[in-house]
């Protein structure tokens, strides 16, 4: 399909709608389905798509993206129902932010590179009405997304460091502040601030460095686990059992697996 040229999109994306409106109608399930129900359905099919990006899998993405599609049809049918609003407001809604947003392409505004065009994005924002910059952070988000998300925030605004190299001392900072808490006995609450300050200060290094977070931990994860799943293969083939063996016994096998991953 060229760039340019959407008509068998509009086509599917119509019929797509109909089969929504039909699916309302007419099933059990689809009837009885509200904001609340489908809100933790979305959440997982946010996950399973982010699951796809992280493994490169592209059929599974065009599958994941079509069931948030879905979601975003279902939602807005069922406030259309409600006399609430309809899938064309969502869609005039999305098309006034983008051209409102991006000066730069629809204006006259002047951009360098992309630093520039995050610094007119939360400037546009604020100017929209919005009290803080971090109002657009979602509370329920994952601490250590949420982190990320609220250190690009500040930094449209320049709240940053000069210097990404700086973060390193920030960072040693946090993890002496945390042994000197751990040291102390009866001291849990300090301690979880302290980890709290060091996770913190690692996300925004992370940050600095062009690396998501997430993204690398889950990666840390993946391997853990395919290590992990390589030390109990062959902990059982050579007839024996994790509980019995020592730590040593079980590194020899890790190491192995570090091997074996590299191939």
């Amino acid at each position: 399909m060229k760039s340019n040229d959407y008509s068998k999109a509009s086509e599917l994306f119509v019929r797509l709608l109909e089969i929504m409106v039909e699916l309302r109608d007419k099933c059990p399930w689809d009837k009885k389905q509200t904001y609340e129900s489908l809100r933790k359905l979305t959440i997982e099919e946010t996950y399973e798509l982010a699951d796809a990006v992280i493994r490169n899998d592209m059929d599974g993405l065009k599958g994941e993206l079509g069931d948030i599609l879905l979601h975003i049809v279902f939602y807005s049918r069922v406030a259309e129902q409600e006399n609430k609003f309809s899938i064309d407001d969502v869609i005039t809604g999305i098309i006034e932010k983008l051209i409102r947003r991006h000066p730069h392409i629809f204006g006259d505004v002047k951009v360098n590179d992309d630093e520039d065009v995050k610094r007119n994005w939360e400037e546009i924002k604020m100017s929209e009405g919005r009290k803080s910059v971090l109002e657009g952070v979602p509370m329920s988000l994952p601490a250590t997304v949420k982190a990320n998300r609220i250190q690009e925030k500040v930094r449209g605004v320049g709240f940053d460091w000069d210097k990404k190299e700086q973060i390193w001392d920030k960072v040693r900072e946090e993890l002496g502040e945390l042994e000197v808490e751990v040291s102390k006995e009866n001291n849990f609450e300090k301690t979880e601030m302290e980890f709290g300050d060091l996770f913190f200060s690692l996300i925004n290094a992370a940050r600095l460095y062009d690396i998501d977070p997430e993204t690398a931990l889950e990666r840390t994860n993946r391997k853990f686990i395919k290590r992990f799943k390589y030390l109990e293969e062959h902990t059982m083939k050579k007839g024996l059992s994790l509980h019995d063996m020592s730590l040593e016994e079980m590194n020899v096998i890790w190491e192995e697996a570090k091997k074996f991953d590299k191939k």
